[in-house]
């Protein structure tokens, strides 16, 4: 920062309170965010009227980070609009890297071994309880109305949920799906509304390449060497992508030509990393980075950027912080309100604003001046974990900004390979003997000059303090969730559909568990 910088953050006046109430998202977020980030104790008469927006929750299947706002070679004008528009999370992360248990832990705010998706919806798991879903909340503390349209796959039954209305379609792929949500929007639903609109893409069976997708000019997964396969692999999921981004372009429109955009909080995001080995089904940044972008009321707009880590579980949390609504007692995630601070008008990193802390020992008032950091942090590790996918696999792992540490359950070290679909790209692998590699007890990444997680440090000296702090922190947040590991192998609930660990593909060898 250079003197002229210096000089004008020093000689900005202080914000009054009020005034910092008003401009934190003119609304609930504004008090939210307020007292979550500062621990206040202020009266319910300092803080406005509860907003209510409607809520979108926009979804796809398997398509981690690859779309064009995130500076991927592909062609998403609707998802780049949106996130023009609204907040994109670049460290965001989801509680597992398989379908269902990421689903089911944004939808309760809670992990997959706490909820009880410990597996896939359609192969026999479930919550332990549907009422702990996020539309239970909103109906009972602020009087949403909720809908499904299209995926959602955390019960084979979507009737179980507990929607005021279900529509579904056989495959649920955009070209239903979309002109359905439109004309929900169309024919002026109940206000507030929390609508979950899931589509199924960017899931294999991939979509057949394009003009605009010649495997040729195709780079594959960072994960995989570059041949005409995994180069095919990569078009056909662009061009499901493309796919995805026009199904969510007529959503968006609809929204717009109802006279709702500016009322309703779209929440775009996906369940986890995309479908190539070492990435979806796999605790790697690849398997667990998802696209999140928030626009609508409560400060998410301005086509901003937010660095901090969030996960998934945090989203809960953070609408009813929004909504002033009393969080239930199970979340375990976070509000991410407080990550909004630097995008307030006058508070941008570096500049200093006055926040009053009360005393509940001294019942004072204190009125501290305080300053924005470069980057608002709600929490500095996020914890994912993958139980059962089609086979059995325990691994639970920890990310903070610098360090990846990840721990293999069990005896086996080697891959289970049916846990990864079938697809070009892995055939590419499983010729060159993946089935005969070695899956370490544990590894830790330095994410800072090893990004693509292929150098592990677990026996390396100088990475000592670093593996000693990361099996710390995975064995704190294991005690603290009561995991059910800690006490051994967790058994598949009876009437599961599952693969033996040595099965090659998904559909080898499948028994139902009596």
């Amino acid at each position: 920062m250079d003197s002229s910088d210096q000089a004008s953050q020093s000689s900005r006046p202080c914000m009054p309170r009020r005034k910092f109430i008003k401009d934190c998202v003119a609304g609930a977020a504004g008090a939210s965010a307020l007292g979550t980030l500062c621990g206040s104790g202020l009266a319910l008469g300092d803080r406005p009227s509860p907003m209510r927006p409607n809520i979108l929750y926009i979804h796809s299947h398997d398509t981690g980070r690859h779309i064009q706002p995130y500076g991927y070679d592909v062609e998403t004008p609707h998802l780049q609009r949106l996130a023009e528009q609204g907040i994109l999370f670049r460290q965001a992360y989801a509680a597992a890297c398989v379908c269902s248990p990421s689903r089911a832990s944004l939808l309760t705010g809670m992990y997959p071994h706490s909820n009880g998706m410990l597996g896939l919806a359609h192969l026999g798991f479930s919550l332990n309880d549907y009422h702990q879903h996020l539309l239970w909340t909103l109906r009972r503390s602020a009087g949403y109305y909720s809908a499904l349209i299209g995926l959602q796959h955390i019960a084979k039954d979507p009737n179980v949920i507990g929607y005021d209305k279900v529509q579904e379609f056989p495959g649920n792929h955009v070209e239903q799906v979309a002109p359905a949500a439109a004309d929900f929007l169309k024919n002026l639903p109940k206000q507030p509304f929390f609508l979950n609109v899931g589509f199924f893409e960017t899931h294999r069976a991939l979509r057949n390449p394009g003009p605009d997708e010649q495997p040729r000019f195709t780079k594959p997964a960072h994960t995989l060497p570059d041949t005409p396969e995994t180069r095919a692999d990569m078009a056909g999921l662009k061009a499901s992508i493309r796919a995805l981004d026009w199904g969510m372009g007529v959503v968006l429109k609809a929204l717009e030509d109802n006279h709702l955009a500016d009322n309703t909080l779209v929440i775009a995001t996906t369940d986890h990393g995309i479908s190539m080995p070492h990435m979806k089904c796999f605790l790697y940044d690849g398997g667990i980075e998802v696209r999140l972008i928030i626009r609508g009321p409560g400060g998410f707009e301005g086509g901003n950027i937010c660095e901090s880590l969030i996960s998934q579980v945090d989203l809960f949390p953070s609408l009813c912080d929004l909504l002033q609504i009393e969080p239930p007692g199970w979340l375990q995630g976070k509000s991410i309100l407080p990550v909004l601070h630097p995008f307030l008008p006058g508070h941008h990193p570096g500049a200093t604003f006055e926040n009053k802390h009360y005393s509940p020992s001294t019942r004072k008032v204190t009125t501290v001046t305080e300053s924005v950091p470069r980057i608002m942090e709600v929490r500095d590790e996020v914890f994912a974990e993958n139980n059962f996918i089609v086979a059995y696999e325990p691994v639970r792992a920890v990310r903070t900004r610098r360090w990846k540490y990840i721990r293999h359950f069990g005896d086996r070290r080697r891959p289970v390979l049916c846990n990864t679909e079938d697809s070009p790209s892995k055939q590419v692998w499983m010729d060159y003997g993946w089935a005969e590699r070695v899956v370490p007890k544990e590894e830790l990444y330095d994410l800072l000059f090893d990004p693509n997680e292929t150098s592990n440090r677990t026996e390396d000296p100088a990475a000592l303090d670093a593996l000693k702090e990361m099996r710390g922190r995975l064995d704190r947040w294991m005690h603290a969730t009561n995991d059910p590991l800690l006490k051994g192998p967790i058994e598949p609930p009876c009437g599961a559909i599952i693969n033996f660990p040595d099965d090659i593909s998904p559909t080898d060898h499948v028994e139902k568990v009596s």
